[in-house]
């Protein structure tokens, strides 16, 4: 068994099969990554090119992919309980397949026609190719439903302008699903389409975006569409219900991102309680201080709580049987609470904390994207909140 917390709590959770494939990919991480990232970070550049081949040849890109597709024929807790496993080192790595999955091949699988999953799905899932979602935007993040993206009709096809920002794996992407307004004069959450594009089409420009000081070795790029034509069969998807197709797709995608803040939780959990059995101050370790305990305590009980959430929730999406609100408020609590501890372990730490090499602030920065990725938790408030007040939902702020 190994010593880290969570991985105690995962063998109670899981059956044995998914509890090896958990430790195989955490194995993996511990040999081929943890090694390895700082050089990585402080060299700067992406995650490395093999690195996502052994991922792919792992199987990981294809986890949740049927097996009649090329892939492993899982669910979504697989995908979860790898970016586990490789959030505990880095969010970065975790995220390439965690979005190459959750945010290209799922809204394909969940939305595609047949022709489309035979086109795309086998290289997906062997990782050959990734696909970028395409939703945020310079001039619109969580009012999703109204894109500035336009579509206007063209003959039998339409004209794409406009740009896409905060793309994760745009620089790995051979397409990008764009959602774009179709319909402006259309009821709230039926007025976009999504549309399938390759990244080589005509007057499609991508750039990756700078000055990032999170996920730092992730591809994040900016996509502009600039009079691009479409046709009907690069629809994904119905007409006019793209937001749909957004929607089902972030239930996922906010599944992994609270995995993602508790493997940065449990990371720190393990690193703090070894570092404050160790540190002497004052005549013996910090750890039998009564405040320390307590922080330890805390993000140990954080970390069981919300395990035992997220797997219960990840059993009942794989069933077909989630709510909406369900996958907001388990990303509101996971991210905020990893969030707020880490800044506690921080300070019991001190100084070395700070220090690239300790892990924690790597750990810290990247807590930060769990709080706004796949939906502000601010607006997500908001869309809970109206499920507790129906009578005032279409009032509240």
């Amino acid at each position: 068994m190994s010593d880290r917390r969570i991985d105690y709590y995962l063998s109670m959770l899981l059956d044995e099969d998914r509890y090896e494939f958990y430790r195989s990919v955490a194995d993996f991480a511990d040999k081929e990554i943890g090694p390895k990232l700082l050089g990585w970070e402080r060299a700067g550049g992406y995650v490395p090119d093999e690195l996502i081949a052994q991922l792919g040849e792992m199987g990981i890109f294809g986890l949740p992919i049927p097996e009649q597709y090329g892939g492993q024929g899982g669910g979504l807790t697989e995908l979860v309980l790898a970016g586990l496993a490789l959030g505990y080192q880095s969010h970065s790595i975790a995220i390439t397949p965690g979005a190459a999955v959750s945010l290209g091949a799922n809204p394909i699988l969940k939305n595609g026609t047949e022709a489309q999953k035979k086109e795309h799905l086998p290289d997906l899932a062997a990782g050959r190719r990734m696909v970028a979602f395409g939703l945020s935007e310079p001039g619109r993040g969580s009012d999703a439903a109204n894109p500035q993206v336009v579509a206007e009709k063209n003959g039998d096809g339409w004209t794409l302008r406009g740009e896409k920002c905060w793309a994760t794996n745009a620089k790995w992407a051979s397409h990008v699903v764009v959602h774009a307004l179709t319909d402006p004069d259309g009821r709230n959450g039926h007025r976009s389409t999504c549309f399938i594009v390759p990244m080589d089409q005509p007057n499609v420009h991508y750039s990756e975006m700078s000055g990032k000081t999170v996920w730092q070795m992730s591809s994040t790029g900016s996509v502009v569409l600039d009079q691009v034509q479409v046709t009907p069969d690069q629809i994904l998807g119905e007409l006019n219900e793209g937001f749909k197709v957004m929607v089902t797709t972030l239930n996922g995608g906010r599944l992994f991102i609270a995995g993602l803040a508790l493997a940065s939780l449990a990371f720190a959990l393990d690193r703090v309680r070894t570092y404050v059995q160790e540190r002497e101050q004052f005549g013996g370790p910090i750890a039998r201080f009564q405040r320390v305990q307590d922080v330890v305590l805390e993000m140990d009980l954080v970390l069981d709580r919300n395990l035992n959430w997220l797997m219960t929730l990840l059993d009942r999406y794989d069933r077909g049987v989630l709510d909406r609100e369900q996958p907001a408020k388990v990303k509101i609590d996971s991210s905020r609470a990893a969030s707020h501890l880490l800044i506690e372990a921080m300070e019991i730490c001190g100084g070395v904390a700070g220090l690239d090499e300790f892990g924690l602030s790597r750990h810290h920065n990247d807590l930060f994207v769990t709080r706004v990725g796949e939906g502000s938790n601010r607006a997500l408030m908001t869309q809970v909140a109206r499920s507790l007040l129906p009578d005032c939902a279409g009032i509240l702020q």
